[in-house]
């Protein structure tokens, strides 16, 4: 059931509080936004604004907002990773086929992966040239003086995660330190993406096949604030794959979700079960870490020719076991973020609900990177590393790339030291630099754990290498600890270890030493795709998560009747004769309130004045559930309905209060706000925009 917030009938008022509620309060919408804690955005109001209707029409609705769905031939989700992606698909007729994409070329060494890297690669004129395997080796093969002039990026999908004031004007730099609108590239990466799917599904067609047959799903994660969301529904819409007026071709999914969707119809053979007694998929308990993997690793590689998985119109063993109202928790841990959901089995249908708003952080494997990069700058002076990556970025990268593979062969077993080749160049550049040698430099460094290989390599100790890990995983382990203290989180059957980081076997080691006596630790084979094979299901069938945790309060600036001794006196507004309380931030839902999907919130409110000809109604967000004023800190505003009156007969015929409905809509990944002139049956919408207020 979803949760039931006391809703006062006169005023619109969705308080908790049970403060005595005056139902004589007029409300007004707010039309600038707030500049200081003490400035007044009502008090330069031009027109009287509006007032509720009495008693108000108050709905909570979740059945009659949810539209008729559009029909679309394929699905078509994207995993838009922080260092990997990749897209697969399903036919409608054939939902139980996922495809996943065709084999990419190029490709690392003993690296087997049916993504590619999240690199992109522009020409010195700044136009698209190639993504992933293909803009690295292009990149890589380039003469360095000439390198300098091309853009190359990577990793760049964090900066919509780190940037705490993100706008459509937020810029990346490149490997060459030249700037570019994050925008342009997230847009050529997501038309990269449109048009070698089209080219497959043509090839398969036998046709030109359209994209306004293609449903596209964009997974993002959960932890993601609302700017960042927003941001890659614009990306998205500028590469062509939708557009504003068809907004239903396109789908935000949240990446734990997409694996929760996955993760119900896995069979016992499609898992690898860390905390079992006996033996799982031929394997037993001592070497599923590690080795039990590998092996699970390479039945795939072996069936890799067959690109198209199975997926059965049933509930999975795992799930089967699982009743009414258990609770299982998703951690997604990705390249740049972790993600953890907690959700809760909703029987018969097998629906979801979340039951604790996404919580995570910055904790994925591009941790273990940066903390490569610190040795390095022990190692070799900070000046020296930093001038390094500008001078010669495609060396840089090319480090990057050895260190990679070594980091993947990290396990908490190995015996034998791990070799990370040295670029030709950063040997000859260091040379140059500092005067002395890189051999040299390792000598006096008093890193111990780190030698120099006469190959020209960086040998370091097994131990060295998980040292690397280590504050990374702390910090995942640390926010797990944190979560299962939440009433909400006891009690949890499983936890479901998902991402291309949960392939890291001292990740799975450190998960379970923390958490298997609590509950069944579930890793499900080919981890890296599952985001990805949910993300379709989840476009196929997008209501299969019923209820939602708002991340955030919604409301709309009000003006109410001033109360002495309750109200702020800077707030006092005197209008008409009449004492106003300006700012007040009227609640439309609060942060981490369940809402379910399609809920609509509806109130009715009537112009102050007849003669009133437009209505300026005004959206606010907070992250914070205890929000009195839209002047508070943190609260901004996101949304703006501008309603026309004109259009109707006055005359005495003409109804006494005109009846103006607002309507929010929640449950979905994405909020969408309505304004209706129920005389004239005008109505305006808008989705809360939180890049362009």
């Amino acid at each position: 059931m979803m949760e039931s917030v006391g809703v006062y009938k006169f005023c619109g008022c969705t308080s908790k509080n049970k403060m005595k509620c005056d139902s004589r309060w007029e409300v007004t919408a707010a039309e600038t936004a707030p500049t200081s804690a003490y400035s007044s955005p009502a008090r330069s109001l031009g027109d009287t604004g509006i007032t509720p209707l009495s008693p108000s029409h108050i709905v909570n609705d979740a059945n009659s907002s949810v539209a008729e769905q559009q029909t679309f031939l394929v699905v078509v989700a994207v995993d838009f990773g922080t260092t990997s992606s990749g897209y697969a698909y399903s036919f409608t007729k054939e939902p139980e086929c996922i495809h996943v994409m065709r084999r990419w070329e190029g490709g690392d060494p003993g690296v087997s992966s049916q993504k590619t890297p999240t690199t992109i690669l522009l020409t010195p004129e700044r136009k698209f040239h190639s993504f992933g395997y293909a803009a690295r080796d292009f990149y890589h093969d380039l003469d360095p003086t000439e390198a300098k002039q091309w853009l190359y990026l990577e990793k760049f999908k964090m900066k919509l995660h780190t940037t705490g004031d993100l706008t459509l004007d937020t810029e990346l730099t490149a490997a060459n330190g030249k700037k570019i609108k994050a925008l342009e590239i997230f847009a050529y990466a997501l038309q990269y993406f449109k048009e070698q799917a089209l080219k497959e599904l043509s090839d398969q067609a036998g046709s030109e096949f359209d994209n306004a047959d293609v449903r596209w799903v964009i997974t993002v994660p959960a932890i993601w604030k609302q700017p960042a969301k927003q941001f890659m529904r614009q990306a998205a819409y500028q590469a062509g794959l939708a557009s504003p007026e068809n907004a239903e071709q396109l789908i935000i999914a949240l990446e734990p979700e997409a694996a929760s969707i996955y993760c119900r119809k896995l069979r016992l053979h499609q898992m690898i079960e860390l905390s079992s007694k006996s033996a799982v998929n031929g394997y037993s308990s001592r070497d599923t870490v590690g080795a039990g993997f590998a092996q699970a690793k390479e039945h795939v590689r072996r069936n890799r020719q067959s690109r198209t998985f199975l997926v059965e119109n049933v509930i999975g063993e795992i799930w089967s076991e699982l009743e009414e109202g258990d609770k299982y928790v998703v951690v997604d841990s990705g390249g740049g973020t972790v993600d953890l959901t907690v959700h809760q089995i909703r029987l018969p249908e097998g629906h979801l609900k979340e039951l604790y708003k996404a919580t995570g952080g910055p904790y994925g494997s591009l941790g273990v990177d940066y903390e490569f990069e610190k040795l390095l700058c022990k190692i070799f002076g900070e000046d020296f590393i930093e001038q390094f990556k500008i001078k010669r970025p495609a060396a840089w990268v090319d480090l990057m790339i050895a260190f990679e593979s070594r980091k993947r062969a990290a396990a908490p077993d190995r015996t034998n030291p791990l070799n990370i080749t040295l670029p030709f160049s950063f040997i000859d550049y260091y040379k140059k630099f500092r005067g002395h040698s890189v051999e040299h430099a390792l000598r006096k460094s008093n890193v111990d754990f780190v030698k120099w290989s006469s190959q020209g390599m960086l040998r370091m100790s097994p131990d060295a290498m998980n040292a690397l890990f280590k504050p990374t995983i702390d910090s995942i382990i640390e926010h797990l600890r944190d979560l299962f203290q939440k009433p909400e989180v006891s009690a949890v059957k499983f936890l479901f270890l998902v991402g291309g980081f949960a392939e890291a076997p001292l990740l799975q080691q450190a998960v379970q030493a923390a958490f298997g006596d609590r509950c069944r630790i579930i890793i499900p084979q080919d981890v890296g795709l599952t985001i990805l094979k949910g993300a379709v299901l989840f476009g196929l069938d997008p209501a299969v998560i019923k209820v939602r945790r708002s991340p955030l309060t919604y409301g709309v600036g009000v003006l109410n009747r001033y109360v002495e001794g309750k109200h702020p006196p800077e707030k006092l507004l005197v209008k008409d004769g009449t004492r106003w309380c300006t700012d007040v931030f009227d609640k439309f839902i609060a942060a981490d309130q369940s809402v379910a999907l399609g809920e609509l919130v509806k109130r009715s409110y009537t112009p102050a004045k007849p003669s009133q000809l437009v209505i300026v109604i005004n959206v606010y967000s907070s992250e914070r559930d205890d929000v009195s004023f839209i002047t508070d800190p943190g609260v901004r505003k996101c949304g703006s309905l501008r309603l026309d009156l004109s259009g109707t007969a006055g005359g005495p015929a003409a109804p006494a209060r005109r009846e103006i409905q607002t309507l929010m809509q929640f449950g979905d990944t994405e909020i969408k706000a309505m304004a209706v002139d129920v005389a004239t049956s005008k109505s305006v919408k808008v989705g809360i925009d939180f890049l362009n207020y």
